[in-house]
């Protein structure tokens, strides 16, 4: 390791707040599957259907995060899951579950950058998306490049344009829809919408199973809280701070955002909106209201973009440390920044751009596919490392209270969590436009698996070190 002015410059540098990880974390879970894509659930579930599929989808986060908050505390790394994973399952699990979030989030940096150049062709028509795409690189790149706070503070600030979006909607939608704030000609529509044309409903429970899928795909993003862990303050306070402001708040904002739209718009309608958002600020009269949501909807793709490069970039490294990658890709630059870990990553995510150019209906649909799959199979991997992690503590002769954050209703939580997205990775098979996730992840992970035991053939296992004390790691964090 070098050292230099008395510091281990191989490590990463713990300068993110409290404040920076619940931003981040929500930033990455309220996106355009919320400003876009609520209207689809609407219509596919019905009023009742859409809200009761975002409380189970949210019940579902809510113990993953709980899972995962007793292994950021007890070991806060960049790596996370991936590491806990290695540690705690096998590491030919922590190294193909690594190499799947680090695709999920290389491409899904790519398809931000080509939704932000779309966004911008509404001011300016004339300009080609690929100008759009290399300038919001470019400004990505900087921020993250320039230290975990220059990032952080980015996100902030990101995420606070998005919070503030949802409250100022959810204030005077739920005004007009119960007659606070005229609608026009049109009647205060009150829960007329909730009760008429097929009820709760209308397309019975079955449609809301189906669209879990795609609910549990918008709130995946909580668990860059896990990645930003290895570079916060003393994260036995800030992780437990973040992990439950983030998943109440994130169920306040999508539910009684979601209350107040199908208040206000008939679930027939919602699917042929561009943005329920929209449809909802013109109805009152907003001035501007399409350009306005313009602009939120475009921080909003700059915000997971920035926080795919981040989250990708560390894992990226952390597979390095830990030989499942290059030892050139685990080098950090002074600041701490895993810059070759951030080259890569980039070029991954423009070639993941020409690809869509190239072969839009093979490769691309491969990797986006594979990029959806992948979140539930890391939350997957966080409900199954916690329950080896607490069962191998409490074989070591740890007590649970010795534990700074502990999951409730130990083994109850992750067991119902890895079933629950099990289950959602079932339901895969039966959405004839979500099976290629199916065709395209399981060879993935057949070959991750079968590439690493390939590699490492008489080798000893990571898993065969036996992790250090949970106190022994809280103190040095």
């Amino acid at each position: 390791m070098t050292q230099t002015d008395g510091k281990d410059h191989q490590q990463l540098q713990r300068s993110m707040k409290s404040r920076h990880l619940f931003m981040i974390s929500l930033g990455g879970v309220i996106g355009t599957g919320l400003f876009l894509g609520s209207g689809y659930t609407i219509s596919q579930a019905g009023p009742g259907g859409a809200i009761l599929a975002y409380l189970v989808g949210g019940l579902i986060m809510y113990l993953v995060m709980l899972c995962l908050g007793e292994l950021a505390v007890a070991m806060p790394e960049a790596g996370s899951f991936q590491t806990y994973a290695t540690k705690f399952i096998g590491p030919a699990t922590g190294f193909t579950v690594g190499w799947m979030y680090w695709l999920n989030w290389a491409v899904t940096v790519g398809v931000e950058f080509t939704a932000a150049g779309m966004l911008m062709k509404r001011w300016f028509p004339d300009v080609p998306i690929w100008v759009w795409c290399s300038i919001f690189a470019a400004i990505l790149f900087l921020l993250n490049a320039l230290s975990a706070r220059s990032f952080a503070e980015a996100e902030f600030w990101f995420a606070g344009i998005k919070v503030i979006t949802i409250l100022l909607f959810i204030l005077i939608g739920g005004s007009a829809m119960f007659g606070l704030i005229s609608m026009g000609e049109k009647p205060a529509p009150m829960f007329s919408h909730f009760t008429g044309d097929g009820g709760l409903f209308p397309n019975g429970l079955t449609a809301v199973l189906l669209m879990m899928i795609t609910v549990n795909f918008s709130f995946q993003g909580t668990e860059l809280i896990g990645i930003a862990a290895g570079e916060s303050e003393t994260p036995e306070k800030t992780i437990p701070k973040a992990i439950h402001n983030t998943v109440w708040r994130t169920l306040f904002f999508f539910i009684l955002s979601m209350f107040v739209l199908v208040g206000l718009i008939p679930w027939r309608q919602a699917g042929v909106i561009e943005s329920p958002f929209v449809a909802v600020f013109e109805s009152i009269g907003i001035p501007y209201a399409a350009d306005l949501m313009n602009f939120v909807i475009l921080t909003a793709v700059l915000s997971v973009g920035n926080s795919g490069l981040y989250a990708s970039a560390r894992m990226l490294w952390s597979l390095s440390r830990n030989g499942m990658a290059s030892p050139f890709l685990g080098k950090l630059t002074r600041k701490g920044v895993p810059l070759p870990a951030l080259l890569v990553t980039l070029g991954v995510a423009c070639l993941s751009l020409l690809s869509s150019v190239v072969a839009e209906d093979t490769v691309y649909l491969w990797l986006l596919s594979i990029s959806g799959m992948a979140g539930m199979v890391i939350w997957l991997s966080i409900a199954g490392s916690q329950l080896m992690f607490r069962k191998r503590f409490l074989e070591g002769g740890g007590k649970p209270e010795d534990l700074k954050f502990r999951t409730p209703l130990y083994p109850v939580v992750p067991i119902l969590a890895f079933i629950l997205c099990f289950l959602t990775l079932i339901s895969l098979a039966f959405v004839p436009d979500q099976r290629m996730a199916l065709y395209a992840g399981i060879p993935f992970i057949a070959g991750c698996y079968l590439i690493y035991y390939l590699k490492n053939r008489g080798k000893k296992p990571v898993s065969d070190v036996k992790p250090e004390p949970v106190q022994a790691v809280n103190q040095k964090s």
